[in-house]
C-alpha cells in the first residue's frame, strides 16, 4: 500500500511532463514540404529588397552581391495563403585579389504572408513585417512562445552557407580567405 502512495504520484508527473513534452515538440514542427515550397519565394524577395543598401555596392570593381537565407520558425497554411514567421540573414559579399570580401549584412525577424501564385503554382509574397525600431513587444505578438525562444539562435550555419554560395558565385575555391570590405 505504501509503494502505490508513493510511485502513483510519481508515475503521474512523469506522464504529464512526458505529454507536455509531446505537445511543446509538436507546437513547434514546421511542414517541411510547405517550406520548401515558399522559401524561394522569400529569400528572392529578401536579395531584391537587399539591393542597392550594401556598402560594397558603392564599389563597382568588387561586383557585390547580395546572398540570403531564411529559417522557419512558425508556418501555418489557410487555404492557398501562407504565413511564415521567419529569421532571416542576408549578407553582401564581393571579391577582391582572390579573397570574399565581407560588407554588410542583417539578421532580421519577420513575418511573411504569401499566397499561391495563379500564373506559376508557385508562392509570392503579399506582405512582409518585422519590428519597428522602437521593439514595443513585436516579437511577443508575432510568434509563438517557441519560435521568439528561437529567434537570432543557429543562424551562423546560415552565414557559412552564404559565404560557400558567394564563393561558388565568384568563382572562388573553397578555402578563399573572406575579409572585411
Amino acid at each position: 500500500m505504501t509503494s502505490i502512495r508513493i510511485w502513483g504520484p510519481g508515475a503521474g508527473a512523469v506522464v504529464v511532463l512526458v505529454a507536455a513534452g509531446v505537445w511543446a515538440r509538436g507546437s513547434s514542427a514546421v511542414d517541411a514540404g510547405l517550406w520548401a515550397d515558399v522559401r524561394p519565394a522569400i529569400e528572392a524577395r529578401l536579395v531584391t529588397q537587399s539591393a542597392g543598401s550594401g556598402a560594397g555596392e558603392s564599389e563597382p570593381d568588387l561586383r557585390s552581391r547580395w546572398f540570403c537565407r531564411a529559417e522557419a520558425l512558425d508556418l501555418e497554411q489557410s487555404e492557398n495563403r501562407v504565413r511564415a514567421g521567419i529569421n532571416t540573414l542576408c549578407e553582401e559579399y564581393g571579391v577582391r585579389a582572390g579573397a570574399l570580401v565581407m560588407c554588410g549584412g542583417a539578421q532580421i525577424p519577420q513575418v511573411m504572408r504569401l499566397e499561391r501564385d495563379p500564373v506559376n503554382g508557385g508562392y509570392r509574397v503579399v506582405s512582409q513585417e518585422e519590428e519597428p525600431d522602437d521593439g514595443s513587444g513585436w516579437e511577443d505578438s508575432h510568434f509563438s512562445h517557441y519560435a521568439e525562444s528561437r529567434i537570432g539562435q543557429g543562424m551562423e550555419a546560415e552565414s557559412a552557407g552564404l559565404q560557400t554560395l558567394a564563393r561558388a558565385h565568384f568563382g572562388l575555391p573553397a578555402t578563399a580567405p573572406v575579409r572585411n570590405c
